[in-house]
Order: structure tokens, then sequence, then C-alpha cells
């Protein structure tokens, strides 16, 4: 059967909505079946069914636990939420806004179970080991990006280095494992599954800056989320630091003057920080590095040794994520 990218997110979408959560109490698992149902990319299970079907032409066999890690992935966003005191996801009201915090940090900590619950569907115990083995340390890895993360707002300085590291272990790592996962439930080597991790990453921190790029650039009613909002909550993303790197003496006591007022017109900010960022060429300095990312893991996935043919999907996949909007 020839797979398509509509072919798998039709089947993502279809499995996620058939899932029943939980149904008492319904405080618990309302937010659950609320923030599942905003929608979203879908792209990791995708990357893991793709990364599946590079070896196994049955993909959909592998649907419930390619879905524990979008209900994973939707169970970090209701907690960065909380934490980051974001009003909105994917354009409606985030989880604490609509409930509470209590709910949001509680129902949160089910959709962990949840996943855990998907993940053992896994048949082969040798398999099954293997893949809680590698989820534990990715999620573990998520947990400390989201740290550091946290770190850098208190931080007077984040280097490049730094950031780069914060968003490898909070975003990036969890498209490695996707990748990984498939690769290891359809039986591939442990050098392909490695290559498919390194890929993931590599495509993972390139989407991050992507999403940082898009956060500054993007079209408000396409986006779902404020646009500017990591200028106005003072993110040390890669374009404030790369800023603040090749600023002059006026540009850089500019900058500072905005990080360090506690009111503000919000809309005010966003365009005077933007305008310096255009001055200084930020958007191409971030384009050039989200594309060295890009460039890498198509380097990898070239070497990976499965027909052109079966990587096609997943290439023309990537693609779709370089050029997206939103």
């Amino acid at each position: 059967m020839i797979q398509t990218i509509a072919h798998f997110s039709q089947q993502i979408q279809s499995h996620l909505e058939k899932k029943v959560y939980g149904n008492q109490p319904v405080e618990l698992y309302e937010p659950i079946r609320y923030i599942m149902g905003l929608g979203g990319k879908r792209l990791r299970p995708a990357l893991a069914m793709m990364a599946y079907a590079l070896y196994q032409d049955d993909p959909e066999s592998i649907l419930e636990q390619a879905c524990a890690i979008e209900v994973f992935h939707n169970f970090t966003l209701m907690h960065d939420d909380i934490m980051d005191r974001a009003p909105l996801r994917r354009g409606k009201a985030a989880v604490h806004e609509k409930w509470d915090d209590s709910v949001a940090i509680l129902s949160g900590d089910a959709m962990l179970i949840i996943a855990y619950d998907m993940l053992l569907r896994t048949a082969a115990d040798k398999s099954l080991r293997a893949l809680l083995k590698s989820f534990n340390q990715c999620a573990g890895n998520v947990c400390e990006g989201q740290q550091y993360d946290m770190n850098f707002e208190v931080r007077t300085s984040v280097t490049e280095e730094d950031y780069l590291e914060m968003i490898r272990l909070k975003t990036a790592v969890l498209l490695g494992f996707c990748l990984e996962m498939g690769a290891l439930l359809a039986g591939a080597d442990q050098k392909s599954q490695r290559m498919l991790y390194d890929f993931g990453v590599n495509i993972g921190l390139g989407f991050q800056l992507k999403d940082d790029l898009l956060d500054v650039y993007a079209d408000q009613d396409k986006f779902g989320k404020q646009v500017g909002g990591d200028i106005i909550a003072n993110k040390k993303t890669f374009l404030l630091i790369k800023a603040l790197q090749k600023a002059d003496t006026d540009q850089k006591e500019e900058l500072q003057r905005w990080l360090s007022l506690k009111e503000f017109d919000k809309t005010e900010k966003v365009k005077a920080v933007t305008e310096i960022y255009t001055d200084l060429n930020i958007k191409e300095v971030t384009e050039d590095k989200m594309n060295a990312y890009f460039a890498e893991g198509f380097r990898l996935l070239d070497e990976l040794e499965v027909h052109e043919t079966k990587k096609a999907l997943l290439r023309d996949f990537t693609q779709e994520l370089i050029k997206r909007d939103r």
C-alpha cells in the first residue's frame, strides 16, 4: 500500500478521536479531551510511523505507541503553559486559563500515566524494555530542557551554546525519539536507529529555530499564538542572543532598556525590538543556522541504508516543516 503524509495524518487523527482517556471524574479527563482536541501538527506520531514504514509495511500497527508520544507532548504543553503563564494554546484558551492551575497540573499528570499505558501495548518484551529505556531518557531530557529554559529567565547572560543545548533537550530529543521508536519497533538495527535519532535531533533543532522566527515574523491569523510573545516575555531566544552579540552600543542600550521595563505597551515593544532585529539581519542569521541543522539531517538521511523510494516520504515531510508558516 502506498503511504502518504495525508494518509498517516488521517490515521493518527482518527485514532486520537476514538481514544478514551478516562471517564470519571469528569474534571480530570475533560481537560485532556480538550487539549487533545485542539489539533496540532501531529508531526511526532507521523515521524514514528514514517520511520517504521522504512522497514515494515504495516505502520498502522504502531498507531497506539505513536499516539502515546502525542499524548506525552501535549502533557508537556499543558504544564509549560502554566509555567509560562501562556493564555493561548493553538488559538484557544490554555487549560489553566479555561479551568485553573490545579486542574491543569493534575490532568497533565494523568496524561503522562496514559502515555506510559499506551506504550505498554508493545508486544515483544525485548522491544518494550528498550523502548521504555529510551523513552525515560528522552522524557528526562525534556524536563532538563524545561528547567534550563526557566533558569534562563533569571540569568543575565545566556550564550548561543547554552540556548542550543536547551532546545536540543526540550524539543529536539523528542523528535529523535519518535524516529528511533519507529525504527526500533520495526526491527531495524541499532546503527539505523541511531542515525534516525540523530536525523530527528537535527530537524528538531531546525524546527525550534523556525518556531523562534515565526514568533516574531509570523502572520498572527495563521500562527495560533501571540506573535511577539517571546519578545514580550523577554525570552532569551536565538534571535535575542544573536542581536545582543551583534548590536552596536546604541542598539544594545535600546534592547536592554526594553528588557528592563516592567510596564510597557506590548505592541510598541514588539515593534521596537523587531526593528532592531531587522536592522541587524537577525532573521537571515537565524535562517542560516536553521538551514544548517536541516542540511545535516538530510545528510544523515542520505546515508541511511534504505532504498531512496522509502525515504522520499520522510524527506518530503521534513521539507514541509522547513516551509511552514505557523
